[in-house]
């Protein structure tokens, strides 16, 4: 399920922030940790919802790593007896690409998900995200507009005009990290890092894209745009 390599130097890394791993299977649970840590992370373990609860009453923690499959989280979700005085930002491992579960009682809009099997780049590039737009100021759950397009990223939901646009978690990156640029011209392999956490040669890049433009530029003016030899950009 998940990938068993160590994070090398190339990974994105972190400085020695303070993350919790939410996972009930051991096995899960040492493969996060030991890859978080040897990426710079200091890291604790949580088996089950109700421990995720009292270990974030007992302390403060940069982000949350949870694993969908974990015991007690539907409860956790529905917030029960769960009143933290801070909210840190979560990234869920989900096995369908699904928000139905994305935990809302642990963040304010501070979310992110990956799809299983999970890639370890992935994970790593995920939570530098979401650390650098908390820690930098930069603000999750609020919305993202270009026209009459719009970005909610407390749902994680994009539409175009009355149009709900049916995104993947790949295209959903794409369409943000475009967004948030916008008009900026942004490399392949910007968008491919920011997407995927590495960089995909071949044609990836191309069919994201296109897959993309199709769901955002139907029937309305083109939004997303190509500069030949330099990138993709969205305007008017």
């Amino acid at each position: 399920m998940y990938g068993t390599s160590p994070a090398p130097q190339a990974l994105a890394r972190g400085s020695g922030q303070r993350l919790l791993v939410a996972a009930g299977d051991p096995d899960t649970a040492e493969l996060l940790t030991s890859t978080l840590e040897l990426a710079g992370y200091r890291t604790s373990v949580a088996g089950s919802g109700a421990e995720v609860a009292r270990r974030l009453a007992e302390h403060r923690f940069g982000l949350v790593v949870i694993d969908a499959e974990l015991s007690g989280l539907d409860d956790l979700a529905q917030g029960g007896r769960f009143k933290p005085a801070y909210r840190p930002p979560v990234l869920l491992l989900a096995a369908c690409e699904s928000l139905a579960r994305l935990v809302p009682e642990l963040g304010t809009g501070e979310r992110d998900y990956v799809t299983k099997p999970v890639r370890i780049a992935e994970v790593l590039a995920r939570v530098k995200v979401l650390l650098r737009a908390v820690g930098g100021g930069g603000r999750l759950g609020g919305t993202l507009d270009h026209a009459d397009l719009v970005l909610d990223e407390g749902t994680c939901r994009a539409r175009r005009g009355a149009r709900i646009l049916d995104l993947t978690p790949a295209e959903y990156r794409l369409l943000r990290h475009l967004l948030v640029n916008a008009p900026k011209v942004l490399s392949k392999e910007q968008i491919s890092r920011y997407v995927w956490g590495e960089f995909r040669g071949d044609n990836a890049m191309e069919q994201l894209v296109s897959r993309l433009r199709r769901k955002v530029d139907r029937g309305g003016p083109a939004l997303i745009h190509t500069r030949r030899g330099f990138g993709y950009w969205l305007g008017e």
